[in-house]
């Protein structure tokens, strides 16, 4: 069913929540300079149909690197204002949901794969779990939308995750190596 139709259903809206780095963006490492940031192939596209389909677009990120004191959250700030510029503007994301996190800070309550911050828009957006995606090239996003229990497409842009490459073999779940085969891929066509 297109968003639509959905829409003129009564339905809450479809939803994805993205990754940031290798999913969205080239990820040179710790990327703090807005002047790198970098689109990958397709990803304009993928969210502007997505935008256009009435779905909400979430930038849901791990960044670690003010909490390892490496440079400030402003620097991640920034790169996440360069982001949406480049994919259209500041309103391109309902919400940013940045989890500054050390990963050796147990428990992790905001970093993937913690759902929290899924489960949280989920309440605040009231959104139906079976129209809600996690898109993103790692392990940690993809166990992060299977605890919120929303579906998941992992990206295979830049790196190669074998860890995520193995948890979609095991549970047949979808990849892409182009963005702008999400929606076809998540049934929205």
């Amino acid at each position: 069913m297109s968003a639509s139709k959905a829409d003129a259903a009564g339905l809450p809206p479809c939803a994805f929540f993205f990754d940031r780095d290798s999913t969205l963006s080239h990820d040179p490492g710790y990327l703090h300079e807005p002047e790198r940031m970098a689109l990958l192939p397709g990803v304009r596209e993928a969210i502007d149909d997505l935008r256009r389909r009435g779905c909400l677009v979430f930038l849901f990120t791990n960044q670690s690197g003010p909490a390892r004191g490496m440079f400030p959250k402003e620097d991640v700030l920034a790169c996440n204002r360069r982001l949406a510029e480049l994919l259209g503007g500041e309103d391109v994301f309902t919400r940013q949901y940045v989890a500054w996190e050390h990963p050796d800070d147990p428990p992790p309550n905001y970093r993937k794969p913690s759902p929290h911050f899924i489960e949280s828009a989920v309440a605040e957006f009231g959104l139906d779990k079976a129209r809600c995606w996690m898109v993103g090239d790692g392990l940690v996003d993809l166990q992060a939308g299977l605890a919120a229990g929303i579906g998941v497409v992992r990206v295979t842009t830049e790196l190669d995750r074998p860890d995520a490459a193995e948890l979609c073999r095991k549970r047949n779940l979808p990849s892409i190596a182009d963005m702008r085969e999400l929606a076809a891929v998540v049934g929205l066509e």
